[in-house]
C-alpha cells in the first residue's frame, strides 16, 4: 500500500499550468479510473501532475491508488487544513488531493465554500504542470463549479444511450455557460469502431444545436486488465503497461497534446469561479 504521506507544499514561482477537468453526464463511466490512470501515466513521464478528486460527497480516487488519506477537502472546507496539508503521493510520483466520501455537506457546499475552496485551489496552479479535476457527474452547481473553471473540459461516456444522453446535456449546459471552452470526448468501454460512432454522433449534434466543435480522443475498450487492476488496487497503466486499455490511454494522452505550454496570461482558476459566481 502507497504510505499517506504529505507532500510539503512549497510555494514556487508562477508556472504556466494546464487545468483539465474530466467530467461526465451519467456516473458509472470510469471516469475517476481514467483520470487517475491519465495522472500516472504523465507523472511517470515527468510532469508535475496533481489530480483533484472534486466528486464532493462520492469521491473514490484514493481507493483506486491505494491510499489512505490522513486528511481529506472537508478538512479544508472546515478551515482546519490548508490544501497543501493534505496532498499526498501516489503511483509515479502523482500527487493527489483527496476528497471525502459521504459527507452531505461536501455535496451541497453553498458559493462562498466553493470560492473558499477555489482560493486554496490557486496555490495548486503554483505547484504543478497539469492539474486535473475529476468532477462529480451531471449537471448540479458543484459539479459545474469545477468543470468551468478549468482550462478544458474531458468528457467521459459509453456507447449506452443513457450515458450519450447525459453526455449531450453536459455538453449543451457547458456550451451555454462558457462557449468557447474547448470540449473533448472519450468514449469508454467501447471498441474503436464504435467508439468512433459515438463521437461521431455527438459531435454532429453538438455542433448542429449548440453550435460547438468536439475533439475526439480515442476510445478505451473494454479490457479484463482494467477490472483486475481495479481489484487489486492498482492503475492499470502500471499493472498492465501493455494492455488494450494501457496502449488506448497512451494515444488519449497523445491526443490531448501536452508539449505546448498554456497560454500566457490565461485567467486563473479563481478568477474564473468569481466570474462564475457574478453571473449567477
Amino acid at each position: 500500500m502507497v504510505q499517506a504521506v504529505p507532500v510539503e507544499g512549497r510555494r514556487q514561482a508562477p508556472v504556466l499550468c494546464r487545468s483539465l477537468a474530466v467530467t461526465s453526464g451519467k456516473g458509472g463511466v470510469g471516469k475517476t479510473n481514467l483520470t487517475a490512470n491519465l495522472g500516472v501515466l504523465l507523472a511517470g513521464s515527468g510532469r508535475r501532475v496533481i489530480a483533484l478528486d472534486a466528486d464532493l460527497g462520492l469521491a473514490n480516487m484514493d481507493v483506486l491508488l491505494n491510499i489512505r488519506p490522513l486528511y481529506t477537502l472537508q478538512h479544508v472546507i472546515q478551515g482546519e487544513k490548508a490544501i497543501q496539508d493534505i496532498l499526498l503521493t501516489g503511483p509515479a510520483g502523482l500527487r493527489v488531493v483527496p476528497g471525502a466520501s459521504g459527507i452531505l455537506s461536501l455535496a451541497n457546499l453553498e458559493e462562498a465554500q466553493r470560492e473558499a475552496l477555489l482560493r486554496e485551489m490557486h496555490s495548486l496552479e503554483l505547484m504543478s504542470d497539469l492539474l486535473l479535476l475529476d468532477t462529480g457527474a451531471g449537471i448540479a452547481d458543484n459539479v459545474l463549479s469545477f468543470v468551468l473553471i478549468a482550462d478544458e473540459v474531458v468528457l467521459v461516456t459509453t456507447p449506452d444511450p443513457t450515458a450519450m444522453t447525459d453526455a449531450y446535456a453536459m455538453m449543451k449546459v457547458i456550451s451555454q455557460r462558457r462557449p468557447e471552452m474547448p470540449l473533448r470526448l472519450a468514449v469508454n468501454m467501447s471498441a474503436p469502431q464504435e467508439g468512433m460512432a459515438v463521437f461521431q454522433r455527438l459531435g454532429q449534434v453538438a455542433k448542429q444545436y449548440l453550435g460547438v466543435s468536439v475533439d475526439y480522443l480515442g476510445a478505451i475498450p473494454n479490457d479484463p486488465a482494467v477490472s483486475s487492476s481495479i481489484r487489486a488496487r492498482r492503475p492499470f497503466v502500471e499493472a498492465a503497461p501493455d494492455s488494450p486499455a494501457s496502449r488506448s490511454l497512451r494515444e488519449v494522452a497523445r491526443r490531448l497534446g501536452f508539449a505546448p505550454p498554456a497560454p500566457a496570461g490565461r485567467p486563473t482558476l479563481i478568477s474564473r469561479m468569481r466570474d462564475i459566481l457574478m453571473k449567477k
